[in-house]
């Protein structure tokens, strides 16, 4: 059986999957806040990237960490066009779940089904990654530990979902994402543990592409993406901020005509009030 290093490069790149992971959960989460306080196109424009941001920052941070994973004994190469679908399925089962939260009608049934399609996702996002590894040898897992990876992933895309429906604040909103990237890189590195490695050395050349000349580059764009999606959100304005606007761009309204001049006389013998109009005087 292979030796397994799942940290070739040190804290290295542990340190930069769990910033990915904490960077895509913030974002995913102010971005899920934004839809509910929205109607129409507007929310399902932000729903749409509250699920690429979530589903980009867990692909980002599942392949950054897979750059420091290493079997002894063996090379590792990547299967491009599977790697590619990971993504794919990553953002599109996020989506659903988020999704059924953004329009579901019962709150706590939406948070159930969107917990667990959205926990679903990014489990089939990481076994779908590491069937695109390729080596000399064969890859085995323990049942036991990939229940426990999925369970994890559920129950931490559930908790995602319940603090984008209840937490508003931005200091809520970053403890929230600190504690959803522990969660998502500990269903990362348990799954990683779940993982056995029998080496079979061999002279033939591996199909695919290196972490270097695939993985990397195209972490670097979808980090670069979420940076520029973070700022994009910092900078758009909330529906409270876009509805004072809106309001002080209103013209104010114009005063009342003053009322017409009128004198009041009281008759004493029945003691009830008569108004007449002002005649004005002529003057010789």
């Amino acid at each position: 059986m292979g030796h397994l290093d799942h940290a070739a490069f040190g804290l290295l790149t542990p340190a930069l999957s769990y910033l990915m992971a904490v960077i895509g959960a913030a974002l995913g989460l102010r971005c899920t806040v934004r839809a509910l306080s929205a109607t129409g196109r507007s929310r399902r424009n932000w729903l749409i990237t509250a699920a690429s941001a979530i589903g980009t920052g867990i692909w980002t941070m599942h392949f950054v960490a897979m750059l420091g994973f290493a079997v002894r004994g063996t090379d590792i190469r990547y299967n491009v066009p599977l790697t590619i679908v990971s993504l794919v399925v990553a953002v599109l089962v996020v989506g659903a779940g988020v999704f059924c939260v953004g329009y579901g009608r019962n709150r706590a049934v939406a948070l159930l089904i969107g917990g667990l399609a959205t926990g679903l996702g990014v489990a089939s996002m990481h076994y779908l990654g590491m069937a695109a590894l390729r080596l000399h040898g064969t890859v085995h897992y323990d049942p036991l530990l990939v229940a426990l990876s999925v369970a994890i992933a559920v129950v931490a895309a559930t908790a995602a979902l319940w603090a984008a429906l209840n937490i508003r604040s931005a200091v809520a909103v970053a403890f929230a994402s600190l504690v959803m990237g522990a969660a998502v890189s500990s269903m990362h590195y348990t799954g990683m543990l779940a993982v056995g490695v029998d080496v079979a050395p061999a002279e033939e050349s591996l199909p695919g592409a290196t972490a270097m000349q695939f993985i990397f580059p195209l972490t670097v764009g979808l980090g670069s993406y979420l940076f520029v999606t973070s700022a994009f959100v910092a900078l758009s304005p909330t529906a409270g901020e876009h509805a004072a606007y809106t309001s002080a761009q209103q013209p104010e309204p114009t005063a009342p005509a003053a009322p017409t001049t009128s004198t009041t006389s009281t008759d004493p013998s029945t003691s009830t009030a008569r108004t007449t109009p002002t005649t004005p005087t002529a003057t010789a």
